[in-house]
């Protein structure tokens, strides 16, 4: 399980400094090299898509790492 999680770290996302809510979006915008409020508004058109949207948010918070390279989903299996 280990080696997954520094998998994760190795992609290079992070969750950004200009956070909202978690920092997903400015953290995938940062490293696509893309517009943060562009990456908001995907963010918010994926909620209409019904499940699918809110699934990927909840997936994406629980594996995106923070600024620290910290996992919360790595914290809480941990425990």
């Amino acid at each position: 399980m280990h080696s997954f999680f520094e998998t994760i770290r190795r992609l290079g996302f992070r969750r950004g400094p200009e956070r909202i809510l978690g920092g997903l979006a400015s953290g995938i915008a940062h490293r696509l090299g893309a517009s943060v409020g562009i990456i908001r508004l995907l963010v918010l058109l994926a909620f209409l898509l019904p499940g699918i949207g809110l699934g990927l948010y909840l997936v994406l918070w629980a594996l995106l790492p923070w600024q620290d390279g910290s996992i919360p989903l790595e914290r809480l299996l941990s425990r």
